[in-house]
């Protein structure tokens, strides 16, 4: 019986199971993927988010964040981000690289208030996110529905590694419809 690192296909399907866990179970470690920008001045940034979504037939994942934070800043000036996510019980990296779109106001209304009171708490920091303040408790959160943005990330390109007793890697991409290949690791 062939495993699944053992094929690009396998690789595949098993990834995107990866990230299915990570929507559905907090404990997971696909909950909490790095994702990175590039900031408004070119430096790099990388920061927590937790996974929301995962569509492998639309291929796009999605993330939760605040309108007011720095990551909206950078995706607006370049809507481009970078997600990692590191399962050391399977030894598979997943590195996905995509075009990102943020969704706000009337459009996200439907899923700010699917979302529970203790999670609400994450949008609508006053001072805005990011904003100097005199001590490390100095601001307040009130949940606020008009800074509630949805991330929506249309994947244009998958690498993925197997740390195996034997390294694979593979690639995918839209360009070539998902039709992986191996690369060296």
């Amino acid at each position: 019986m062939t495993k699944w690192f053992e094929t690009t296909q396998g690789i595949w399907a098993q990834l995107w199971e990866t990230l299915a866990c990570g929507v559905a179970d907090a404990d997971h470690p696909a909950r909490v993927p790095a994702f990175a920008t590039v900031s408004p001045d070119g430096w790099p940034e990388a920061r927590t988010v937790v996974l929301r979504s995962a569509d492998p037939c639309a291929v796009v994942v999605t993330a939760h964040t605040d309108l007011y934070s720095d990551k909206i800043k950078s995706l607006s000036k370049m809507p481009r981000g970078a997600l990692h996510v590191w399962d050391e019980s399977q030894q598979l990296q997943i590195r996905l690289q995509a075009a990102v779109s943020i969704g706000a106001g009337a459009q996200t209304r439907v899923l700010w208030d699917e979302i529970p009171n203790h999670a609400q708490q994450s949008y609508g920091v006053t001072p805005a996110p990011g904003t100097v303040i005199e001590h490390a408790l100095g601001y307040r959160k009130k949940p606020d529905p008009a800074t509630f943005a949805v991330l929506t990330c249309r994947v244009m390109h998958v690498d993925a590694v197997h740390l195996g007793a034997v390294h694979r890697r593979a690639s995918f991409s839209r360009a070539r419809h998902w039709d992986g290949q191996w690369l060296s690791p």
